[in-house]
Parts: structure tokens; C-alpha cells; sequence
């Protein structure tokens, strides 16, 4: 066991490090107050793993000092590094990440709550600075509460002193020792412990090794990611690792990094940076995607940066460099890289090297059945997502397209570097709404085009009627230039469907016929300055809602989405949805489960996702109920103390009471919503035993729910899982239930309670709870919504988040109604009978 004020010390000292190829820092707020309580109300946080080594040649993370044993944390970074921000008022030596997580965290001395400092709060004097309670002391707030009484001044001053004793908890710590284990096997016991923490991508893992040999390589890697951010493009380190395997061995799989001794892989890398920048500047150049939002098909950039290097760094000519760019362009169109990645990349790879770009093109014709021309369907896609719209992108860029309020060419000189484009919707979005068109219809492709800023604001809610008459009088031919049809008929809003049709006829001409130019080198144009394009959210309250979302998330210390983004199928690239938000390492980077916001459930494979163990939601609302419920889990703040603040722990112990996500959500949903409505009615304190039954009464209820709802089992076969709460560490005491027994008069007198008579205690103690919690469910929820809330949590597909909306309880119990499974319709009746058992 060791004092957290000793790990502390060690940390400041350097005997206490990371190892480079631990993750950095990711915990959000919530997750800092749900440690900070539960270490003040005295719960469990887990221990410690370190690796013991003296060895000075593993690559570590954090000022070192002098020689000798060293302790390189596996296991608790999260923690420890949230608790030493806190005391120390700063992050550790070895921190990577954003300190805002754990800075201004204050505890309401009244309250016994933990908030962090909001700008513009009104403070009370109970608010007391966590951070400066650790440097001051408790005896420094005595001013502060002269007002108080004394009885009140001792609890306050207990209560600091409560906290400030966090330094004194003892942690226990597991230590790996040994001078013959190595980084490849102590990089396994950290991915086994960590299976419920932050995991590490294939590419942290296969520089793990690497690191151990040259410390440097995450840095340079780090260092180049940063500098294309800088420039506009946003890429991973998995990404650029795949690139440098790309260039040093021409393999695909990460694993072939450990074929690169470190001198190889530091010239490897600085290869790639050379070749990567050489594509940038030529996709840029010539193809005008100039920035992250619209660089299309980045996992074929290895193919590239592999073509380059092989070809000394160069293309061999102009129209070698075209053909290239008409490759890279089909494969993205196509989602050649959206599924096996490795298996693909490796293929390519192969093909490169057998017959250069021709080989590439031969070899994509045979998979699209021996043709690469586009037709109008193909820009039937709607939002920025899709995979033509960057494709929409490249053609204003370079065929001449021409601004509709000045006439002038876009992206010339005279807009300046940099100056970004508009997006503009050539029917606007709040006509088309008044119109009755579906929100797909409205974020057509074809219903896009790209303006000058001004030209955005003069146009941009005008009636296409009125005003494409208008410019084309002023400009004679400018509508031909951005492929608008000419027919004034079209432009009508009841006509909205066939100018769509018409527009996509000639967007899917001219992409033939530019990428035709490209094909044979028939592209004679200088290069295009760059000038980055522009959201447009004017007029669409559901973007204004996704980008408030995003916002308060990344404030709470959340990952940022991939916005308008393809959710491809992993193994076959087919594309599943176009999400308004897509976290595809989860909500916390590393942690959890991928995570959709789709508005448009009927154009999504939703089933397909579900079987990904993605969590897809439909609303912003859904969304925002699923984040709090986490937020909830994990600062604690349910409203009570005691076990009930700590439903996972009563989860461990019942293995059997949730099937996957969307239950899990379901089950912490209701759990939560009965304790608090308890609490809110003022009932007695239960004892752990007593809120154990209730516990066991919520499972017995979903479980039963879920036989009648979708044959997954026989009624009342919950009582053959009680063992697990009786077992030999029960969840409930085996003399407890055997008090019950003695206490109702079921024994003859003198006889003790046998394990029969323990595990019928059990079931009519649960059976006893049932009937409270149902009937608590019913009145919280309604029929509907308690029927619609756990089919949901069990549905098919779609995650829906709690609670659910009044549309969403209908559209479920419509279901029902319109159904003719008659399983359906028997849940439902179960729930009007009052869910017995």
C-alpha cells in the first residue's frame, strides 16, 4: 500500500513516470468530481499497476532524475494524474493532454458537492477552491464563516479537513518486476487491465516497441501531425503510421513496423513527410481540395506517398501526375479504402509494384465491372458527408466555375489565399421546409453550389425563380458555369424534385469529362491558389443544434466528431450512413463504443450498425439524454449517497442482467430515475441490502419484459439467476435473507435456515420489491412510455437515448399497433397488467 501523498512525492522527484506508449491524458470533468467524491465519501477507486524496471532504455514520458529503479505507471494514469493537477495546482511532468479537465474544481463546503468554477458564477463563501484547500490548509477559510455558528463552523471545518485527508488514502499498488520482461509483454498486461479504460490503437501498439529503442519517434511524429493541422489537415498517428510502413517496407499491417530498426524508421518517417507534402501540394494545386473538409479518400494517400518514394520522390511527368490524381480521385469516390483497410492497402501495394498507376487503374475498372464513368445517380447523395460532395468541391474549383454575384472565376487571385468559399443552397432550406420537402431532399448535392462570401450574403435566401434569372441577365453564362439548368420552369419550387434530376445530369457530365481530361492529360491550367471553404448553418436549426452539441461536449472534455461524415462498413466499405456527427473512437477518445448522429434513420443502415456495436442516435436530444446519463455515472451525482450512487457495482454482480449497450442505457435510466424519485419523496434511508432487492426487481422486470417481447426465454426463469447474488461474496448476506426466514414464522421452532430456505427468502423478498418498483415505473413513465422505453432499449437497431420524446413514444407504440407479431402486442398487455411476475 502506498500514501497518495507518497506517489505524489515520487511523480515530483521522477521516480514515477509513463511509458511512451501509454496514451495521453483523457478524462472529462465528470469523470474528475465522480473520483474527488467517491475518495471523499471514502468508495473504492481501484489500485495501482506500475512496472518496476532499472533498465534507462524503455522510453518514458516525464522528467527522469538520476539512475536506479523506476516506476513506469500502467494502470491509474487517469487517476493519478487527475489527483495530482488537483493538489499540486498543476499538471505532472509526464502529462499530455487538456489540464481544463481537472483546473477550478471547487467543493461546496454546505452541500458536500463538487462543481467546477463556471465564468460568471456567484460564489457563495461555501465555495471553497479544492486546489488551494491542498496549499493553504483548512484553518485559512476560518474567515469566511464568521457568520456561522459554532456547531455549524466544527462541521465545515471537519468537512475540509475530511477532504483535504485525500492525500493521506492509501492506494494499492501491483508491481511488474523482473530485467527479463520486455516491452512487447508488459504492452499486453497493460491492454488486458486496461479492457475497460483507455485502449491503445494499433498504431500506439506497434510503436510501443519502437519507442523502447528511440525515445524520439512519438514526438517527430507528433511534430508533423501538428504542422499539417496547422496547414489545414487533420491526420492521425494510425494514419501517418500507415504511411511510414508505406514507405519503409511497402507492407500494410502494423505489425511490419517491428521489421524497421529505428534508424530505418527515422528515415522512413522523414521520407513520408516529404512525400506527403509533395501530394498535398499537388492535390491542392491542381485538384483545389486545399484543406481537411474536403480532402477526399486519405487512406489511399499511402499508395502515394509508396508510389513517390519508389519513383525517387517525383512523378515522371504531367501526365503521370494526372493519372495519379485520377486514380486517387475514382478509388475515394468508390470507398476503395472504407472497409479492410490492410487488406486493400496491401493489394494495392502489390499492384503498384507490378505495373505502376496503370496497374492501379486496370485493377479498379475490373472491381466497378470494367467502367469508371460516373452517371446522375451517383450525386443523389445529401449533406457534406457524402463522397461527392468534395468531388462537387473539385469541379467549381477547376472548370471554370464562376461566381453567381459577380461573374468572376472562384478561387482566382483577386479572393485572396485563404479567403474562403460559401456553401450555398440554390433553393433555400426555409422554402423548401415551408414546402413540405424531407431534410434529405433539402441537403441534396445538387442543391448545393459555392459562392464568394458577399455574393452568400446577397443571394442566400432569395427565390431561385426571382434571382438565377436575375444573374444570368448580368452575366450572361454564369449559370451554365456552375451546371444550373437553364430551363426557367426548374427553377420552381413545386419543380424542386426535376431540377434536381436535371442538375445532377450535368454535375455527372462534367465530372466524366474533367476526369477524362485528367485520364489522358488533356488538363492544361495553371495551378489554383488556395481559398478553403465555408459552412453554411443559416436557416437550419438542426446544424445550429449539432454545433451546440459538439461545443458544450468539447467543453466537458469530450472528444471532437468528424461533422457531415460517411459511416462506412468496416469489412466491406459499403457506406452504412452520412452521420451529422460521427465520434468513431467514441465520446472519449479510446474509450467506449462508436457513436452516430443520424437524422435520417430511413437512408441508414441501422441494423448493420447495431451489429458493429455502434451507439446511433436520431435527435440531438437523444444524444444529449445519453451523455448525461454518463455524466451522471460518472461525477456520482444521482441525487443520494450510498450504494446507489455506484449502480455498476451492483451490475458486475448480476452478469446476467443486461445483453449489450442499448439495455445497459435503459437499465441505468430507470435505476436512476427510481432512486431519485425516492429520494425525492422523502422515504426512509434503505440499507444496501434492501436497495440490492429493488435492484434485483428492476433486472427481474426487464428480463421478463424481454421474454414476453421478444422470445428470449421462458417467464420466471429470473429466478434461476439469483444464485449470483447469493453466491460465496453475495451481493446480498446469506444471514440476512436467513433472519427474514426466521422472522416469518416459515420454520419450526428451533430450526435453522437451510440454502433452500435462503433462495426462497431471496425470490419472495425480490417478489415483494416488484410490485413497488413496477408500480413506481408506471406512474413515472405511463404505459406508453415505459412500454415504449424498454422496447426501445431492445429494438433492432436504433439507440435512442432517454427519455424518450412524446413522437418517439408514439411512433413505438404505432408499431404495436400496426404490427401483426403478436409478441409485441403481449409486452404491451404485460405492462397494462402491471408487470407481475
Amino acid at each position: 500500500m502506498t500514501r497518495l501523498s507518497n506517489l505524489l512525492d515520487q511523480i515530483d522527484s521522477g521516480a514515477v513516470l509513463l511509458p511512451e506508449f501509454q496514451r495521453g491524458y483523457v478524462w472529462n470533468r465528470d469523470q474528475v468530481r465522480g473520483l474527488m467524491r467517491s475518495l471523499y465519501l471514502g468508495y473504492p477507486v481501484g489500485g495501482l499497476l506500475v512496472w518496476e524496471t532499472g533498465s534507462e532504455d524503455i522510453a518514458v514520458r516525464g522528467t527522469a532524475t538520476g539512475s536506479g529503479l523506476r516506476q513506469l505507471l500502467l494502470d491509474g494514469q487517469q487517476r493519478i494524474t487527475t489527483l495530482y493537477g488537483i493538489v499540486r495546482g498543476r499538471a505532472p511532468s509526464f502529462f499530455e493532454g487538456d489540464a481544463i479537465a481537472f483546473t477550478g474544481l471547487h467543493f461546496d463546503v454546505e452541500r458536500e458537492v463538487f462543481e467546477f468554477q463556471l465564468p460568471g458564477r456567484d460564489t457563495s463563501p461555501a465555495w471553497i477552491d479544492i486546489t488551494e484547500l491542498f496549499a493553504q490548509g483548512p484553518m485559512h477559510y476560518l474567515s469566511r464563516f464568521t457568520e456561522e455558528s459554532p456547531d455549524t463552523l466544527a462541521v465545515y471545518l471537519t468537512r475540509l479537513n475530511k477532504l483535504r485527508e485525500i492525500t493521506h488514502r492509501e492506494f494499492n499498488v501491483e508491481t511488474i518486476t523482473g530485467s527479463d520482461r520486455t516491452v512487447d509483454e508488459v504492452v499486453d498486461i497493460f491492454n488486458r487491465v486496461n479492457s475497460g479504460g483507455t485502449k491503445l490503437s494499433k498504431g500506439d501498439l506497434a510503436l510501443a516497441t519502437l519507442c523502447a529503442q528511440w525515445p524520439q519517434a512519438r514526438g517527430n511524429l507528433r511534430d508533423h501531425l501538428i504542422r499539417w493541422d496547422k496547414d489545414g489537415y487533420t491526420f492521425t498517428l494510425d494514419w501517418l503510421l500507415r504511411n511510414v510502413i508505406a514507405v519503409g517496407n511497402g507492407r500494410a499491417h502494423f505489425d511490419a513496423l517491428g521489421d524497421l530498426a529505428p534508424a530505418e524508421f527515422e528515415q522512413a518517417l522523414s521520407d513520408t513527410a516529404t512525400q506527403v507534402d509533395s501530394f498535398l501540394d499537388t492535390v491542392a494545386g491542381r485538384l483545389g481540395l486545399d484543406h481537411d473538409r474536403v480532402l477526399m479518400g486519405r487512406y489511399a494517400i499511402p499508395v502515394i506517398t509508396r508510389l513517390l518514394f519508389l519513383n525517387g520522390g517525383r512523378f515522371d511527368n504531367d501526365l503521370h501526375r494526372d493519372r495519379v490524381l485520377y486514380w486517387y480521385v475514382h478509388q475515394a469516390l468508390w470507398g476503395r479504402f472504407s472497409g479492410s483497410t490492410e487488406t486493400f492497402l496491401q493489394q494495392d501495394y502489390e499492384t503498384l509494384e507490378r505495373g505502376g498507376i496503370d496497374a492501379l487503374i486496370a485493377s479498379l475498372e475490373r472491381l466497378r465491372g470494367g467502367s469508371l464513368d460516373l452517371c446522375a445517380d451517383d450525386f443523389s447523395g445529401a449533406t457534406r458527408g457524402s463522397r461527392f460532395y468534395p468531388l462537387l468541391y473539385l469541379l467549381t474549383r477547376v472548370d471554370g466555375s464562376r461566381d453567381l454575384g459577380s461573374g468572376t472565376e472562384l478561387g482566382i487571385a483577386q479572393f485572396g489565399e485563404r479567403t474562403p468559399v460559401q456553401v450555398h443552397y440554390l433553393f433555400p432550406k426555409t422554402m423548401l421546409r415551408d414546402a413540405g420537402y424531407e431534410r434529405n431532399e433539402i441537403n441534396a448535392i445538387a442543391n448545393f453550389c459555392f459562392l464568394s462570401p458577399d455574393s452568400e450574403t446577397e443571394l442566400g435566401e432569395r427565390d431561385p425563380a426571382e434571382y438565377l434569372a436575375e444573374v444570368e441577365r448580368r452575366h450572361p453564362g454564369v449559370l451554365a458555369s456552375q451546371w444550373i439548368p437553364a430551363d426557367p420552369a426548374l427553377w420552381r419550387v413545386e419543380n424542386y424534385r426535376e431540377f434536381l434530376r436535371a442538375r445532377r445530369l450535368l454535375l455527372s457530365a462534367a465530372a466524366d469529362a474533367f476526369l477524362e481530361q485528367l485520364r489522358t492529360g488533356a488538363l492544361h491550367r495553371p495551378n489554383l491558389v488556395n481559398v478553403g471553404v465555408a459552412g453554411a448553418t443559416l436557416g437550419d436549426p438542426a446544424v445550429d443544434q449539432v454545433n451546440e452539441l459538439v461545443d458544450d461536449l468539447v467543453a466537458d472534455g469530450f472528444g471532437f466528431p468528424l461533422l457531415d461524415s460517411e459511416v462506412a462498413d468496416p469489412i466491406t466499405g459499403r457506406e452504412l450512413a452520412v452521420a451529422e456527427a460521427f465520434w468513431p473512437d467514441g465520446l472519449q477518445p479510446g474509450v467506449g463504443m462508436p457513436v452516430v448522429l443520424v437524422f435520417e434513420p430511413a437512408n441508414a443502415d441501422l441494423t448493420r450498425l447495431a451489429q458493429l456495436g455502434y451507439a446511433v442516435f436520431t435527435s440531438v436530444d437523444a444524444l444529449r439524454g445519453y451523455v448525461d446519463n454518463l455524466r451522471v455515472e460518472a461525477s456520482g451525482d444521482l441525487g443520494f449517497d450510498g450504494p446507489a450512487a455506484d449502480v455498476a457495482a451492483l451490475a458486475e454482480r448480476l452478469p446476467a442482467t443486461w445483453v449489450g449497450n442499448s439495455e445497459q442505457v435503459w437499465f441505468r435510466f430507470a435505476w436512476n430515475l427510481l432512486e431519485k424519485d425516492r429520494a425525492d419523496a422523502g422515504g426512509a434511508e434503505l440499507g444496501p441490502e434492501l436497495l440490492a432487492l429493488r435492484y434485483i426487481a428492476l433486472w427481474a422486470l426487464t428480463r421478463t419484459f424481454y421474454i414476453h417481447a421478444f422470445d428470449q426465454g421462458n417467464p420466471g426463469e429470473w429466478r434461476y439467476y439469483l444464485g449470483d447474488a447469493v453466491g460465496p461474496n453475495p451481493l446480498i448476506p446469506g444471514t440476512w435473507l436467513a433472519q427474514r426466514v426466521v422472522e416469518s414464522g416459515a420454520l419450526a421452532p428451533g430450526a435453522l435456515p437451510g440454502d433452500e430456505d435462503i433462495a426462497i427468502a431471496l425470490v419472495h423478498g425480490v417478489l415483494g420489491t416488484v410490485e413497488e418498483v413496477a408500480t413506481a415505473l408506471t406512474h413515472l413513465l405511463g404505459g406508453p412510455g415505459l412500454f415504449a422505453s424498454l422496447w426501445a432499449s431492445a429494438g433492432a437497431a436504433e439507440h435512442y437515448g432517454y427519455p424518450l420524446s412524446t413522437d418517439q413514444i408514439n411512433d413505438l407504440i404505432n408499431q404495436v399497433v400496426n404490427d401483426p407479431q403478436s409478441r409485441k402486442i403481449q409486452a404491451y398487455n404485460w405492462i397494462e397488467a402491471g408487470l407481475p411476475l
